[in-house]
């Protein structure tokens, strides 16, 4: 859900990477608007900047949206009371550059005179740029500069007979990643671009409603049992008659966003059949076969996302796996501005180093990864200042070379250390005693899908250049890269992936066997 084409560097967070969004819909309960609230909690890690729900109440369809996190946002009981209805679709935002303003907050809504629709979207439209001009130049008119606007002008072009049919119409349009989920006031749609970049996954709950969300983490939240993953290219509708799944194109295939499994995703999420924290676990435990530190005392992960991979790099090597760091959890996300000095300090107000657990310790500090690289240098130097001996890094994932498009807020070359250093630099820029990484083969072993055809299912494309797809409007940054054969770009799919073990479920469930 980017919201511009260019990246401003000036509005750098603390974290090494920034999520997109998390979406959040729901059919067929009384309680909707206030499932929604909690499903949208469990995914505030996915975007803090801002936060909305839509209710449907017998087909009139209200907004309520705000900036900051969801607590903040819905502070005032009365915005969930108006929230009325059965039916409601929610969002949380993590605005990648430009106007961060109340119009780019989703969902977002459309009041035509014939009905209303409500979108909210995860993910980034490499095409948006050439869709939006194609539009502007037919007259359309975007109260928004967010990319997602885009698939509302879309549909209500579209010349099929249909809403089903302007709908696969608009959605074979776009390229790129992209989790929708779309409101009228007769029917829920969720849709997954053709890659799955994007993880979503449908649920149930008690009373037979629907439920589907970015991470199975908010299923547990609400009490919604997981069904399956949404597949690429599906349309599913779920309306008072049930569910109904068709496919908007059949040809997809699976090519997961890795960071999703490395630093996006709670740990108690579960993407294709795979847990996240044991993915992250085992990540650790293959980068302590591959870059072990000679008389290491002890192991300290990088709160919180890296202490999976901490675990298992500690059990691995045999180490104590210690409490060095400690997050302040009550700290919201911190924007800083370009000086080191209040850089450092923003770091500080995060993290702080325990000086008993470090002191005249050899450290091994596990990181899940390392983008720009500020935020390892001041927490290096932290741990040094705290009295450690040396502070040795091991990232757990590989080295960041390449911008990502497809929902992540890396999209130039610049931004990136691992693309403008050698290993030797980069270690000298975080005063670190050592720095090595996990290699793209120990990653994808760790994560392990079960894919046909000695196939990953996975998008390396950040560590090792080979994108799944091409790039279109941001094929400029990644030009000179290209002509060098660095990177290369794979052709959209010619064919249709489907899930064999799905298949077996839906068929036994059609069959009526448990």
């Amino acid at each position: 859900m980017n919201t511009n084409m260019q990246t401003d560097l000036m509005d750098e967070n603390v974290s090494s990477l920034n999520e997109e969004c998390g979406i959040f819909g729901i059919w067929g309960r009384e309680d909707a608007a206030g499932l929604t609230y909690y499903g949208l909690h469990a995914l505030q890690h996915r975007g803090q900047e801002g936060a909305g729900i839509v209710a449907n109440n017998e087909g009139h369809l209200w907004q309520e949206r705000g900036l900051g996190l969801v607590a903040d946002v819905f502070r005032d009981p009365t915005k969930l009371e108006h929230l009325k209805g059965d039916a409601a679709i929610g969002h949380v935002r993590y605005a990648t550059s430009g106007s961060h303003g109340i119009e780019n907050i989703q969902p977002l809504m459309a009041n035509f005179h014939d009905m209303q629709l409500a979108l909210a979207h995860n993910g980034n439209l490499t095409n948006a740029l050439t869709l939006r001009n194609e539009l502007e130049e037919q007259g359309a008119i975007f109260q928004s500069s967010s990319d997602s606007e885009i698939i509302l002008h879309l549909i209500r072009r579209s010349h099929a007979e249909t809403f089903e049919g302007k709908l696969k119409e608009a959605l074979n349009q776009l390229r790129g990643g992209f989790a929708f989920l779309l409101m009228t006031p007769n029917a829920l749609y969720a849709m997954l671009d053709p890659h799955a970049f994007r993880p979503f996954v449908l649920g149930q709950m008690p009373n037979g409603s629907y439920v589907v969300t970015s991470e199975t983490a908010a299923l547990h939240v609400v009490g919604a049992k997981f069904i399956r993953d949404v597949q690429p290219g599906e349309l599913i509708k779920i309306n008072d008659d049930g569910l109904s799944i068709s496919h908007y194109t059949d040809k997809t295939d699976v090519n997961i966003d890795v960071m999703e499994y490395v630093y996006f995703a709670r740990p108690d999420s579960d993407i294709y059949g795979v847990n996240v924290h044991q993915a992250r676990k085992k990540m650790g435990a293959n980068l302590a076969k591959e870059q072990p530190v000679l008389n290491a005392d002890i192991v300290v992960g990088v709160p919180n996302s890296s202490l999976s991979a901490a675990s298992g790099y500690a059990e691995a090597a045999g180490l104590p796996n210690e409490m060095g760091l400690v997050k302040n959890q009550y700290i919201a996300r911190t924007f800083i501005e370009a000086s080191q000095e209040k850089r450092e300090r923003a770091v500080r107000m995060k993290l702080s180093a325990v000086e008993s657990v470090v002191k005249d310790k050899n450290v091994v500090l596990v990181d899940d990864s390392l983008v720009r690289g500020t935020t390892s240098m001041y927490i290096v130097r932290m741990l040094k200042e705290a009295g450690a001996k040396s502070v040795h890094v091991r990232i757990a994932s590989p080295i960041f070379k390449y911008p990502a498009f497809y929902g992540i807020d890396v999209q130039t070359r610049e931004e990136l250390m691992g693309a403008n250093h050698t290993l030797p630099e980069m270690t000298r820029l975080i005063e670190a005693d050592s720095l090595a990484f996990l290699s793209t083969d120990g990653l994808v072993e760790a994560i392990n899908l079960k894919m046909p055809d000695d196939r990953t299912g996975l998008t390396t494309a950040y560590f090792d250049g080979h994108y799944p797809s091409p790039i279109y409007d941001y094929s400029p940054e990644l030009a000179d890269a290209y002509r060098a054969g660095e990177v290369t770009f794979a052709p959209e799919p010619t064919s249709f992936y489907q899930d064999e073990m799905l298949v077996k479920q839906e068929e036994q469930l059609a069959e009526g066997v448990n």
